[in-house]
């Protein structure tokens, strides 16, 4: 509509504004910068570039020239202003962004949930429908407020950042889109790191056209798309982990969607990864993030979201050689996992297995709408719910943590947006909490309508 003159970037811009003002935004921003992206919008300059000066919001663990980097956080709230644009931040800006906001997320980013105590947590914001039905429920994180913002209206990109869901499960649970590009494409500098092993910069959008366009913005890379038909594609569906546990409502939607791409020509078969229950990955964050935060925890720990806190001290555990071994493990399980995906373009997954919980009061280690004691799922026997129960691995009722989907090497259909879930009791404690977060969306539309450059394992 903006390219073909049916509206203006200053009109959009005042939507965005008056979306961001609605109650659906409520805690989804710890800074606006109102002024300064209605002076964007309105530059001649910027409706010649590719964002066109259009409303984009940007996590707050991104620095922005001449504004501090919280990071969610109370601790930073008073660091100094950055002195430059984050690389991510300054392709946005030179590609005609217009920054509307900073948003909230978890602090530190180490939550898959969303929430933070400091500044509040958003709700979560069907893109499609508008204001979810029933009790209130978590937005998913790290990135809360970025998918808020976009599933609101107030803006047209949110940037994030995803190291084992950031992005993925926000976008699952407010309806856009969002995907984890190969780490190495854009870089991570400028911004304050959970993982460096495993952080990624990438963003939110409203359509899958929007997510391929800032995605060589981001990436700085022109993605030619594949016109092969959808019959040319091999798809795999995993029996190993990927598909434990799933609720009824979600195994139903996944059927749905597989029996789409079938009746659409798309060939696939089921998988089994056996090296997917090997897993090492889940010991970089811990270490990583106490690795920047130990003298910050040693003189403000006290400030702390203390759930954060607790995670990122677990890293202080892990022995020099245990995080060396570590690193080699990685390489070895990549090669395992590149093995096992030959042959096939996309690797498909719902983004998560279990229903969105409810707003619940949280004490530190607490799930949302939880009680202690009664984490461990529930199996659903056959009978009860059959859709779900085709896809249960016949076994005790256990601890779950999610686990990034792969998505496999092939031709230029590559996505990056399900999550899987694995058994890991021993090192949940250093993780994101195994939150009862769902979705119907799978990965199925990103990974056949866009084109996305390189191999994404957890890892990458």
């Amino acid at each position: 509509m903006l390219l073909a003159g049916q509206t203006s970037a200053p009109l959009e811009m005042e939507r965005a504004i008056a979306a961001a003002q609605a109650p659906a935004c409520r805690h989804a921003f710890t800074r606006t910068l109102f002024d300064a992206a209605r002076a964007r919008a309105a530059d001649p300059a910027a409706a010649r570039l590719p964002l066109a000066g259009l409303a984009v919001s940007v996590k707050d663990l991104f620095d922005i020239a001449g504004q501090p980097t919280p990071a969610g956080s109370v601790v930073l709230a008073d660091a100094p202003p950055a002195a430059a644009d984050a690389p991510a931040v300054a392709r946005l800006r030179a590609a005609g962004a217009a920054f509307i906001a900073r948003t909230n997320m978890t602090e530190f980013a180490f939550s898959g949930v969303g929430v933070n105590p400091h500044y509040g947590t958003p709700a979560a914001h069907d893109a499609r429908f508008g204001a979810l039905q029933g009790p209130v429920r978590v937005p998913g994180g790290s990135s809360s407020g970025a998918a808020v913002s976009v599933a609101a209206g107030a803006a047209f990109v949110g940037l994030g950042s995803d190291t084992g869901g950031s992005i993925r499960i926000p976008a699952a649970l407010n309806g856009i889109v969002g995907f984890k590009s190969t780490a190495r494409l854009v870089p991570t500098a400028g911004a304050v790191p959970l993982s460096h092993t495993l952080d990624t910069a990438c963003a939110m959008t409203r359509s899958v056209r929007d997510a391929l366009l800032v995605h060589q913005i981001l990436a700085a890379r022109t993605v030619t798309r594949s016109s092969a038909p959808l019959s040319c594609y091999r798809l795999a569906v995993p029996r190993t982990v990927f598909l434990d546990a799933l609720d009824a409502p979600v195994a139903r939607a996944f059927e749905r969607s597989l029996q789409a791409l079938a009746r659409a020509g798309a060939h696939i078969a089921e998988i089994d990864l056996p090296p997917m229950h090997e897993q090492p990955a889940y010991g970089f964050s811990a270490p990583e993030s106490y690795a920047w935060h130990r003298h910050l925890l040693a003189r403000d720990g006290a400030r702390y979201d203390p759930r954060v806190r607790t995670r990122i001290e677990k890293g202080a555990a892990l022995l020099a050689w245990e995080y060396l071994a570590l690193v080699q493990e990685r390489q070895a399980w990549i090669a395992r996992m590149q093995d096992c995906l030959a042959g096939y373009d996309a690797l498909l997954s719902p983004t998560r297995a279990h229903p969105c919980p409810g707003m619940g009061a949280r004490g530190p280690g607490r799930r949302p709408g939880c009680r202690p004691r009664c984490r461990a799922r529930r199996r659903v026997l056959p009978r009860q719910h059959p859709a779900a129960a085709q896809y249960q691995r016949r076994q005790p009722a256990r601890w779950l943590r999610p686990v990034a989907a792969l998505p496999c090497p092939g031709r230029a259909a590559r996505g990056s947006h399900g999550l899987a879930h694995c058994a890991a009791r021993r090192q949940r404690a250093q993780h994101q909490p195994a939150d009862r977060t769902d979705t119907t969306k799978t990965i199925a539309a990103s990974a056949l309508s866009m084109s996305v450059t390189g191999v994404n394992l957890p890892y990458s």
